[in-house]
């Protein structure tokens, strides 16, 4: 998918409050960032910030770090939050693949929602599920490893229940068509325009 320019995306962003502009210089203190001991939940490929956001919102006892490799797509979060005030929230740009050199054992929940699913067998590894990629996830972990997914891709969700248990972790809920399974459920931008259009939303829950 090609991504569309935003002009002055860069300077939008190097100027918000809420993006982290040396993340690995806070690596094992980002909950110095917040001021507290409270959990932290990370959320890798935020897109524009829907999800974060709100999560952001409903649970204040709880500290969200949202990661975005693209400016083009971080501006549109950062846009988001001109009007607000989140002091359990920041946001970081990186690639996924430097994950080791951001934190170190102090994340308890990671969300990958609606992934780049990598179609062709040869990018396997770059799959965010993939088993390259759950080893580079153990050193962020604080204590239980628990990762919850979405994705509107059903080989992407299939590659990725297998890729789970192979690596050990206990699938502890599961959904087929999470917006018909589930009451509660904080959207994407991206799960909203496809859920619209009927498509099911495939959701799991693992832990280790």
């Amino acid at each position: 998918m090609r991504l569309k320019n935003v002009r002055g995306a860069k300077k939008i962003i190097d100027n918000s409050s809420y993006v982290i502009q040396n993340p690995s210089a806070y690596k094992g203190n980002f909950k110095s960032l917040f001021g507290n001991n409270n959990p932290i939940h990370l959320e890798i490929g935020m897109g524009k910030g829907q999800f974060i956001i709100e999560m952001a919102k409903l649970f204040p006892e709880i500290n969200f770090i949202g990661v975005e490799m693209y400016d083009s797509v971080l501006v549109r979060a950062v846009q988001k939050l001109e009007t607000q005030e989140l002091s359990n929230l920041r946001l970081l740009k990186f690639d996924a693949t430097n994950i080791k050199d951001i934190f170190n054992r102090e994340i308890d929940v990671l969300y990958l929602n609606f992934s780049d699913p990598w179609p062709k067998n040869r990018h396997e590894d770059r799959r965010l599920t993939s088993l390259k990629f759950l080893k580079r996830y153990d050193i962020i972990f604080k204590d239980k490893k628990n990762i919850i997914q979405k994705t509107d891709n059903r080989k992407l969700f299939e590659f990725s229940l297998k890729s789970f248990t192979d690596y050990g972790y206990k699938i502890v809920e599961l959904s087929l068509n999470l917006h018909q399974d589930k009451n509660f459920n904080v959207e994407t931008e991206y799960e909203r325009r496809f859920s619209e259009k009927g498509f099911p939303i495939y959701m799991v829950e693992v832990i280790k």
